[in-house]
């Protein structure tokens, strides 16, 4: 009888990365801010990630916050027009870390 040489140990999950739309590095999901298009049109931030609809991914840095949205890439990753007051509004909460 052959003995199975196989992985033994507990295979080490991967964790899944994404793209800030800011600075285009990359880092681990968990670590991001997404930015979301709810299905009835409203954009929030989502601190924790389970807020149904489109999303784009942002660094905690209030600098790339301010660098996809000079940019338009928040605009284009969400495939919707956002009011300057609204940007504006985003930023506050960015700044504050609310998690509504």
């Amino acid at each position: 009888m052959q003995e199975h040489k196989g992985n033994t140990g507990m295979q080490k999950r991967r964790m899944p990365e994404r793209r800030c739309i800011g600075c285009g590095e990359h880092f681990p999901k968990s670590s991001l801010i997404r930015i979301v298009r709810t299905p009835d049109g409203t954009v929030k931030l989502d601190f924790v990630g389970r807020v149904s609809g489109r999303g784009a991914y942002l660094c905690r840095d209030v600098r790339c916050f301010r660098l996809a949205r000079r940019a338009k890439r928040i605009e284009q990753n969400l495939s919707t027009a956002i009011p300057e007051a609204l940007y504006d509004e985003l930023e506050t909460e960015l700044l504050e870390g609310r998690e509504d």
